[in-house]
C-alpha cells in the first residue's frame, strides 16, 4: 500500500512524512523545499501487538507498514508548468491513495502561498490541478482511441467511449471517484493512471492550540469533505509539527508527553486507522517465539489469500488455518488453553478473514 502525500507549499507535508517515517527531510519556511519525490516506510501503530505479547513470549514485534511518498508541492497552474510544474505527476499516478495535507493553522512565521488562511479554497486549488492533469491525459487518450476506432478497432471504440464519459465528469468539475464505473471502465481508467480516481484522506494540519480539530477552519474543511460525492474520502486532524517532535522521543518520553497533552495515542495512529478504513484494509497476526507480526490484507479476503501475504508458497500449498481471536487469547491466556476450551478454529479455503484474527497456517508444497 503506497500513499502519496500531496498539498500546497508550506502546509506541513514534509513534517508529516518525517513524523511517520522517522526519516530526515528538510522542513523549511519557503515554498518547494521538497523538489523531488521522497519515498519512505512508516510502521502502523498497533497496540494489539503488545497485547498478544503479554501471553505469547517472543523475541520481537513486527508491525505492519505503510509506504509513503512525499510529493513536491502543487500550486495553481502546476498542470500548465507553474511552480515545480507537473513533476508531481509521475509519482502521484503510481500510488494507491492520496493523503492531502491542508493547512488549518495560523502562524505569521510560516508563509502562506495565498497569504490568508482558507482551507476550502486551498484544497479546491489542488483538486483543480489534479482534475486538469487527468483531463490532459484523457484528451490525448481519447484522440488516439478515436483514430483507432475509425479503422474498425473495437477496443479503440470502447476506450474512446470511456474516455469521453470521463472527460465529461472532469469538465463538470467532479473527480472521477465521484462517478459510478463498471469493472471494465475502472480497469481502463486505472491503466491511464487517473489521479482523481484514487481515494483521498484529507489531513487537516492543525496548530498546537487545536489538537482536537475544533477550530472554524477545520469545521469548514470537514463540511466540505463530507459533502463530496462518491464516498471515497475521509478527514482527520493532525498537528504535524507536534507529531514530528513526539516521533523523536524515546518510548517513555513519548508516553509522558502524550499524557501531558491529554492524549491517549499519537495522532498518527488515528491517521493509520483512517487510511485502513478508507482503503478497506484490516490486520491479522502470526505469533510465535521468533516474532509477533501484523499483516495487512483487504477486507473480504480468504484464509489462502491471507496466507499469500505471508508467503506465496503458503498460499499455493494451503491446507487450513488454525485461528483464534485476540479476545479469546486475553480470556484464556494461552493458545493451549484456547485449544482446550474448543475455541481454536480450523478454517478452510473458503474462510473469510476477520480483523484481528491470529493464525497458524498449515500447508504442504
Amino acid at each position: 500500500m503506497e500513499i502519496g502525500i500531496v498539498g500546497l507549499p508550506n502546509v506541513g507535508k514534509s513534517a508529516l512524512f518525517k513524523s511517520m517515517t522517522g526519516m530526515h527531510v528538510e522542513v523549511a519556511n519557503y515554498p518547494f523545499t521538497t523538489t523531488k519525490a521522497v519515498h519512505g516506510t512508516a510502521p502502523v501503530p498497533d497496540p494489539r501487538l503488545g497485547l498478544i505479547g503479554r501471553y505469547i513470549k517472543t523475541r520481537k514485534f513486527v508491525p505492519a507498514t505503510i509506504d509513503l511518498v512525499d510529493i513536491p508541492a502543487i500550486v495553481a497552474g502546476s498542470a500548465q508548468g507553474e511552480g515545480m510544474g507537473n513533476s508531481f505527476l509521475e509519482n502521484v499516478r503510481q500510488v494507491d491513495a492520496l493523503a492531502h495535507v491542508v493547512r488549518c493553522f495560523d502562524d505569521p512565521d510560516v508563509s502562506h502561498v495565498f497569504d490568508t488562511l482558507d482551507p476550502v479554497r486551498d484544497v479546491q486549488a489542488v483538486e483543480t490541478e489534479l482534475l486538469l492533469a487527468d483531463l490532459q491525459v484523457l484528451e490525448g487518450a481519447m484522440d488516439k482511441a478515436q483514430r483507432r476506432a475509425r479503422t474498425g478497432d473495437a477496443a479503440g471504440k470502447k476506450r474512446a467511449e470511456i474516455a469521453a464519459r470521463a472527460v465529461q465528469v472532469l469538465e463538470d468539475e467532479r473527480p472521477l471517484r465521484a462517478a459510478e464505473w463498471s469493472a471494465e471502465e475502472l480497469t481502463e481508467l486505472r491503466s491511464l493512471g487517473m489521479i482523481t480516481l484514487r481515494p483521498v484522506l484529507y489531513v487537516a494540519n492543525v496548530g498546537e492550540d487545536d489538537l482536537k480539530g475544533e477550530s472554524e477552519a477545520v469545521a469548514a474543511l470537514r463540511q466540505w469533505v463530507e459533502s463530496r460525492p462518491g464516498g471515497q474520502t475521509r478527514m482527520v486532524p493532525i498537528c504535524a509539527k507536534l507529531e514530528a517532535e513526539i516521533a523523536e522521543l524515546d518510548a517513555g518520553e513519548r508516553q509522558e508527553m502524550l499524557e501531558g497533552l491529554g492524549l491517549t495515542e499519537p495522532a498518527l495512529a488515528v491517521l493509520a486507522r483512517a487510511l485502513y478504513d478508507l482503503l478497506g484494509l484490516q490486520s491479522f497476526y502470526t505469533a510465535g517465539e521468533p516474532e509477533i507480526r501484523a499483516w495487512t490484507i483487504r477486507k473480504g479476503e480468504t484464509a489462502p489469500e491471507a496466507a499469500g501475504a505471508v508467503h506465496s508458497d503458503i498460499q499455493r500449498g494451503f491446507i487450513r488455518s488454525e485461528t483464534y481471536s485476540i479476545d479469546d487469547l486475553v480470556k484464556y491466556e494461552s493458545e493451549q488453553a484456547i485449544r482446550a476450551a474448543g475455541k481454536m478454529r480450523s478454517e478452510g479455503k473458503s474462510y473469510v478473514m476477520r480483523d484481528g484474527d491470529v493464525c497458524h497456517f498449515l500447508f504442504n508444497v
